[in-house]
């Protein structure tokens, strides 16, 4: 009996390390992209939960899914603390849902499932780093950026539409002030990065463009 209580000590401290091994490979590469949630926090967030997942087994032997199912709500609240609003965008989702995906490998792992969670670190490096260059190819083709613009004259508001229209870019009206000196607006374009290149650098110089900020 001590022979194999110690057999299975052994097997459940080489799934612990191995979680460690996987939550430092996802962790990597979100501390290499200089993310919110770092090499450290991913490798906690496997270890974690794999050692809860173990727990879960050795400790509820009637319900071993109530350890576990706690595991996704302490998680939950661990990723809404990475989310954060941007200037035109949410930013984190993406290293907040990385941290749930995480959590899944770790509980796979202390469940003893270690090909399923082999399988899911490939997969969660490769959805983060091939994919983000599909997702530059379509923010190179279709940037969405807000600016700010003031003016001197509200008539000259037709002018930076048509500058607008001259490289390609769609327009939204987010919001305006209007004073006696100037006239400040927000607008919403939307259109290739290098068009926006070409904008910005003719408003540097353009007279009719008081300030812009983006």
């Amino acid at each position: 009996m001590d022979f194999l209580k110690d057999h299975s000590i052994q097997n459940e401290l080489v799934l612990i390390f191995i979680s460690v091994f996987l939550g430092l490979c996802i962790g990597a590469e979100r501390e290499y992209r200089n993310k919110s949630a770092g090499l450290r926090t991913f490798i906690l967030v496997c270890f974690g939960s794999c050692l809860f997942t173990i727990l879960s087994i050795k400790i509820g032997i009637k319900d071993p899914d109530r350890l576990a199912a706690n595991i996704i709500t302490g998680i939950g609240f661990l990723g809404a603390g990475v989310i954060f609003k941007g200037d035109n965008k949410i930013d984190g989702i993406t290293t907040a849902t990385t941290i749930w995906a995480t959590a899944s490998v770790g509980m796979a792992m202390g469940a003893g499932y270690v090909y399923l969670s082999l399988l899911g670190t490939v997969l969660i490096l490769l959805i983060l780093s091939s994919l983000s260059y599909f997702q530059n190819f379509i923010d190179r083709n279709h940037k969405l950026r807000e600016y700010k613009i003031m003016v001197l004259k509200k008539e000259d508001l037709n002018y930076c539409e048509n500058l607008f229209k001259k490289y390609n870019l769609k327009f939204t009206v987010v919001k305006q002030a209007f004073s006696r000196e100037n006239t400040t607006t927000s607008w919403l374009l939307t259109g290739k990065s290098k068009n926006h290149e070409m904008l910005i650098k003719q408003m540097m110089h353009d007279e009719k463009i008081n300030s812009f900020q983006f």
